[in-house]
């Protein structure tokens, strides 16, 4: 059940349930397909646009397999005859028109006698339907429709609608007039709506109270209605969800830390001493930020956002040697187990004998460097457990299993999260709790954040951005193979790859799953979509590649579901050069650091998004060889999915994909990864779009909680808070 998201659920008429005011039977319809519950949900559920009376809608840009509603006109209607293996039938084919684009719509069986006699020529309706394909043409089959008649003959439609018909989020179960219809019963209520935004800030800002928006989204008169209650509504999310951030903010730095200065002479400087190379001004920049917050005497909560193959590892590792320089331990928590091992092996060997403390040949200023896993055996476990509780471990890496109740610390200083979006904010919260005092934190993201998207998801954590390639990382050229257009250059990649076996290098081929789930859900949607085949597999591109292709080369395999060992063992011999195409899942996306890795194939391209490839993408190039990725798919070229494709082959630059990645999803789906409890508050707010209000909601916010940290003189505004905060913490125990 979904937690009300405004304060005026909690203290008006809007927390009333739905039933009392719909019925039954509608609410229920409501709660299973909408997860709409209470008065407040409904009025919160805005509509998505708006379609003008006279005006037809575009059905150039429909989107394949989704619900829709449309508004358009009749341009000609036939009843077809048929023969089947029950005998003849009918079938009712009605093409709807916008003046530019034409949409087929199809009624069968005794379903088509009722169209038949409403749907004639020059009939204008509203149609709700999900979009399918046949014979390679689009169309709704068996749409609902209501009918928009003329001035002189108004129909209920009309009477609500006004001048502009809102057009909500709707389900096969609940057409988009059947909301408005249940809109217009509850819409009184939006008269006690208690307004959590403080009088002087609505004020300031010019901004409608809120009573008067969700009357006006709803059933706005004019286009300048929309754009008032829009602009007010969007300040609603975000400056609600700005105040939880800054009032999180505040709260850290009311918390003591022990500051952590390194030592000098000590283990930092002793492993600066020995690099092989010039850290990038970028490197040294950030780094001096990060040791200023180490040395404060609350705690540091900084996100380190840089390009795939910036050097993020090196800037973490010298945090972590600074803080067992200064007595205390540091933690690294990475979402996965390959990622964790990739982690452990890289650090121990780039620090060498000083990653040896206790051992025999360690080095003066040595600490132990020890891997935390689920899936480790007792006896490892025991002993890295033992290692943390005493000490004698500086350092620790691992997955989830370091958050784990059993797992303590001696002194824990830092805790270091890599690739934050795999993580909720309870999860790093469950691992800073682990040290005597709060530890200082480090958040750490290989995918590059729009400055909006870090000030809404990462809005408790100060910012450092490195984007700055280390010396000696070659160009990535990226390239489109249309598989299905032209199949000889999907030939000519595979030749490609064995060029650079035969030059020396090896190369990944990434597939979109493993190949061994085969089960009833997935064999019943070959069934009843015998046209799509389902995504290409690790297991069966793999055989094919081995047997076909690139015979003769040394093809293994690498996914989740592979036994851990087995998993560390496939990476240990690609790194050392006896593996020389490793075909796998997204499990190498982020941290796998093979140099002599010069090319990659993505197989159905189409199926993962632009920022996973961007950072699949980034494991190779990483040496002194220039880097390939190939783009395989086959998409038509004038899809959605070849264009972003194209994007992506077409710039290096991580934070300009971002943007493109962003606008190309809907904001609650980036959001929702990255922050529990955002996706369902954000229902206006466009992060790239709404920049300014962003900013600005956040300026807002310091002051407030500045001058009134617990919000006593703002009771609506903490009410609202509370929602949300409520909302946070349920999404996080489902996922748990």
């Amino acid at each position: 059940m979904s937690v009300p998201w405004c304060a005026m659920e909690r203290v008006s008429a809007l927390d009333e349930p739905l039933k009392k005011q719909l019925g039954a039977a509608t609410a229920k319809v409501m709660a299973e397909h909408l997860d709409l519950h209470t008065v407040g949900d409904l009025l919160h559920h805005y509509p998505r646009r708006y379609a003008e009376r006279g005006e037809l809608t575009s059905l150039g840009d429909l989107p394949l397999d989704e619900h829709v509603t449309v508004v358009a006109r009749v341009a000609d209607a036939r009843v077809m005859t048929f023969n089947s293996a029950k005998g003849r039938g009918q079938r009712l084919e009605v093409t709807i028109t916008d003046g530019s684009g034409r949409l087929q719509l199809v009624f069968f069986g005794k379903g088509v006698h009722k169209p038949h006699k409403e749907l004639l020529p020059g009939t204008r309706a509203m149609f709700a339907g999900k979009v399918s394909v046949f014979n390679r043409r689009m169309q709704l089959a068996h749409p609902a429709y209501e009918l928009l008649r003329g001035e002189d003959g108004e129909t209920a439609v009309d009477s609500w609608a006004g001048a502009l018909i809102p057009l909500y989020p709707a389900t096969t179960k609940l057409e988009s007039w059947k909301i408005a219809k249940a809109v217009d019963a509850v819409l009184p209520s939006a008269q006690d709506a208690a307004d959590p935004l403080p009088p002087a800030l609505r004020e300031g800002r010019g901004l409608t109270d809120l009573p008067d928006a969700l009357r006006k989204i709803h059933r706005p008169r004019t286009k300048a209605d929309i754009a008032q209650a829009r602009d007010r509504l969007k300040w609603d999310e975000a400056f609600v969800l700005q105040v939880a951030l800054a009032r999180r903010r505040y709260a850290d730095t009311q918390l003591p830390a022990v500051p952590r200065k390194p030592a000098a002479g000590g283990l930092l400087d002793t492993f600066d001493s020995r690099l092989p190379f010039t850290l990038t001004e970028g490197q040294r920049q950030v780094s001096r930020e990060i040791f200023d917050d180490l040395a404060t005497d609350h705690p540091m909560h900084r996100l380190l956002q840089g390009e795939v193959g910036s050097g993020k590892t090196m800037v973490a590792l010298r945090a972590m040697l600074a803080v067992v320089d200064a007595g205390g331990q540091a933690a690294m928590l990475a979402p996965t187990e390959v990622l964790a091992q990739q982690h452990h092996r890289s650090i121990t060997e780039m620090m060498g004998d000083l990653a040896e403390g206790g051992m025999l040949g360690g080095a003066e200023h040595a600490t132990k460097v020890v891997l935390l896993t689920g899936s480790m055996g007792a006896a490892a476990r025991r002993q890295a457990l033992l290692d943390l509780v005493t000490g004698d471990a500086g350092i620790v890496i691992g997955t989830h299993a370091l958050i784990e109740d059993k797992v303590q610390f001696h002194d824990l200083g830092l805790v270091v999260v890599d690739e934050q979006h795999r993580f909720g904010v309870e999860q790093r919260d469950a691992l800073r709790g682990k040290g005597k005092q709060p530890p200082h934190l480090l958040v750490m993201t290989a995918t590059p954040i729009p400055r909006t998207v870090a000030m809404t998801v990462f809005g408790d954590l100060e910012t450092s951005v490195l984007d700055q390639l280390p010396a000696g990382r070659s160009p990535i050229a990226s390239h489109v193979v249309p598989a299905a257009d032209k199949p000889h250059f999907l030939a000519r990649a595979w030749e490609r790859v064995r060029e650079e076996v035969e030059n020396g290098h090896q190369a990944y081929v990434v597939c979109p799953r493993i190949g061994d789930e085969e089960d009833e859900p997935r064999k019943k949607q070959r069934e009843d979509d015998a046209d799509k085949r389902p995504p290409l597999a690790v297991l069966e591109v793999a055989d094919q590649l081995a047997k076909g292709p690139l015979a003769g080369l040394r093809v293994e395999v690498l996914h989740g579901r592979m036994a851990p060992d087995d998993k560390d063992d496939v990476m240990r011999r690609f790194a050392a050069g006896a593996v020389d195409v490793l075909v796998a899942t997204t499990v190498i996306e982020v941290g796998v650091n093979v140099p002599n890795a010069t090319a990659m194939v993505i197989m159905d391209a189409d199926r993962f998004g632009v920022s996973q490839l961007h950072q699949l993408r980034g494991r190779v190039g990483r040496g002194s060889a220039p880097g390939l990725c190939l783009l395989v798919t086959e998409m038509p070229e004038a899809s959605p999915a070849r264009q972003r494709l194209a994007a992506v082959a077409a710039t290096l630059d991580g934070f300009e994909l971002s943007r493109i990645d962003l606008e190309q999803r809907r904001e609650g789906d980036v959001l929702g990864q990255a922050q529990s409890g955002v996706r369902s508050s954000l229902r206006m707010l466009a992060v790239i779009e709404d920049e300014e209000i962003i900013a600005a909601a956040r300026e807002e916010a310091v002051a407030v909680v500045g001058a009134d940290p617990d919000l006593e003189h703002l009771p609506a505004l903490r009410t609202a808070l509370d929602a949300l905060l409520d909302e946070e913490r349920e999404e996080y125990l489902e996922k748990g």
